[in-house]
């Protein structure tokens, strides 16, 4: 089988001799961790995303489990967070020994819906882990509102949506903290593992500098117990090199999306709604009760596709007899349902139009009568 459109490329496009020359300047200095370059890429992101400090990290996991831990939850304590997602945002919650509850989800923007937030909080909730889930926001305000009433602490989970905004204001800049990924495939991604933590708070900051270094205050005095989840100096420089590109490979994103919705216009799948302007298309999903017989006929016209997310969160093995079992209809059809097309910024506009054109050719196979 030929693959005309594979679902995504990770060879460095177009900043790849940025990358190499800073990736070079890092090992011709002999400085790898905590250094210059990782204190430059913290003030440049925090800048990029309208926050006052970031704290980088090992990944997106230990970033949302490091934000949760400086703010002092642990065992005892409830997070309620998405069961749609990927299963680290939940796994984060785990490490920090507190419960993880689930709400639904919106069937709309298949975000956490605020309701099933609110019918979730009980006396033992500590804090909300919205997830902006694709590249989408989640409905914000309505969250923030709610936190305030209940006196909740609210870390966003950033990692799908870097520089995305929400009725204009940047995402992660409504709540405590928030927590990025910078896995490769992320719309800023490193050549490996790495995350940060984003606030405005300096004490809160300075914990989290604490925490991600063995909770040491200085060489060899450890004033806490804390983590090793340290962003290196050589993803520290990759980083650094790709964020000045990041604006406008979002761009693209958005350009590329726009291009599916008018070509999926009637098309036999649902497209999920782009409820914000600031959506940075992580992913594009589509929706299909056909998606085995649907992802077989891309695949026979050589079109790549992944499923994200298959099974919904409170479903997975390891949490069985620890996440408190919750009702998540909406969760559970999206993961029967889901589909991702291929999406990034290096994709041609004559790929996304052969993509489509396949998506528009399906014919649901006939359903066989009932006995």
């Amino acid at each position: 089988m030929t693959v005309r459109v594979p679902f995504m490329t990770l060879e460095p496009r177009g900043d790849e001799p940025a990358i190499r020359a800073e990736i070079d300047r890092v090992i011709r200095s002999g400085w790898f961790i905590l250094g210059p370059e990782l204190e430059a890429f913290e003030v440049e992101f925090a800048t990029a995303t309208g926050s006052a400090f970031a704290v980088g990290v090992g990944s997106g996991t230990d970033a949302i489990a490091l934000a949760l831990r400086a703010l002092g939850i642990g065992p005892g304590d409830e997070v309620i967070t998405t069961p749609l997602s990927a299963a680290y945002t939940a796994l984060a919650i785990l490490h920090t020994g507190a419960t993880p509850v689930f709400a639904d989800v919106d069937p709309i923007r298949l975000t956490i819906d605020p309701a099933a937030v609110e019918a979730a909080v009980t006396p033992r909730t500590a804090a909300i882990v919205p997830v902006h889930l694709y590249g989408q926001p989640a409905d914000m305000p309505r969250l923030q509102a709610l936190a305030d009433r209940h006196g909740l602490a609210m870390v966003e989970d950033c990692c799908q949506a870097h520089l995305a905004t929400c009725g204009g204001r940047p995402v992660g800049s409504f709540g405590i903290a928030a927590a990025y990924s910078f896995y490769p495939t992320k719309n800023l991604g490193a050549l490996g593992d790495a995350g940060a933590v984003t606030t405005d708070d300096a004490s809160l900051a300075a914990k989290l500098r604490r925490l991600r270094n063995g909770g040491q205050s200085d060489r060899y005095h450890h004033v806490e117990p804390g983590w090793n989840s340290r962003l290196d100096e050589i993803q520290a420089a990759v980083l650094r090199a790709r964020l000045p590109f990041l604006a406008g490979r979002n761009a693209r994103r958005r350009a590329l999306a726009a291009r599916y919705r008018r070509a999926l216009a009637g098309a036999p799948v649902i497209v999920p709604s782009e409820c914000d302007a600031g959506h940075v298309y992580h992913l594009f999903p589509i929706l299909s009760r056909q998606r085995e017989a649907l992802t077989a006929h891309l695949q026979q016209a050589g079109i790549g596709t992944l499923v994200h997310y298959p099974v919904p969160i409170p479903r997975q093995p390891a949490l069985a007899g620890i996440a408190r079992p919750e009702s998540c209809p909406v969760a559970d059809r999206v993961c029967s349902e889901v589909l991702s097309l291929p999406l990034h910024p290096d994709l041609t506009d004559t790929d996304a139009d052969l993509v489509a054109s396949a998506v528009r050719s399906f014919t649901a196979p006939a359903q066989a009568p009932a006995s």
